[in-house]
């Protein structure tokens, strides 16, 4: 059996992204390692984790893309569901989000907005998928 377990953010600052994401969705931290190059955050089944660009770039010795602001995102979001799209919106932008898209009804009947963290990392913030 496999299970999703995590999902890491190579970020600039795990401590200030933490508190971003703490901020703007709600989030509880449930570790952040002895100097600041790893942690994790509780979001329900699967863990958001961040490391640091340092440590990546020591498990990575090739080398990686690093995400940034200024660049367009990667193509890969990470997928936030709320009941208010608008309001998680508007919240994650006080506390220092990116807008990209604002809030959308897809056929389906989906509401779909897209914001960009600190890091630059690409986020969607949507209504349950009614299938």
């Amino acid at each position: 059996m496999v299970k999703f377990g995590y999902t890491i953010l190579y970020v600039e600052d795990v401590e200030k992204s933490i508190v971003f994401y703490e901020n703007a969705f709600g989030f509880s931290r449930k570790f952040i390692a002895p100097g600041n190059d790893y942690g994790e955050l509780i979001t329900g089944e699967t863990t958001l984790s961040f490391a640091s660009k340092s440590l990546a770039k020591e498990n990575l010795k090739e080398g990686f893309q690093e995400s940034n602001i200024a660049d367009k995102p990667f193509a890969i979001e990470i997928g936030f569901i709320t009941d208010n799209v608008e309001e998680l919106v508007q919240k994650s932008i006080s506390v220092g989000a990116t807008l990209v898209t604002e809030p959308k009804q897809k056929p389906w009947g989906q509401i779909v907005a897209y914001v960009r963290d600190l890091d630059g990392f690409l986020i969607e913030i949507c209504t349950e998928v009614q299938g």
